[in-house]
């Protein structure tokens, strides 16, 4: 089944991107993936789950949180 995992993620440079691109290409059963530099939003779609994608990114040394949460700011 797939699935669409949106993802917050520091893109401060080329070679930062380089090495997401790598990261997200080795996950099984991806489908599609996009980095939106602008947004610092990256997007796959696929048989994945968002841990295995924010696994993948921490590997390689970067922070991720769920795009949805960025709205969530305020705590009760």
């Amino acid at each position: 089944m797939n699935q669409v995992v949106e993802l917050k993620v520091g893109l401060h440079c080329e070679e930062c991107i380089k090495m997401i691109l790598k990261a997200i290409k080795k996950i099984q059963d991806i489908e599609t993936y996009d980095v939106d530099t602008r947004l610092n939003k990256v997007t796959v779609t696929g048989n994945v789950t968002n841990g295995q994608v924010v696994k993948a990114l921490q590997k390689i040394g970067k922070q991720a949180s769920n795009w949805d949460d960025q709205d969530s700011t305020t705590s009760y």
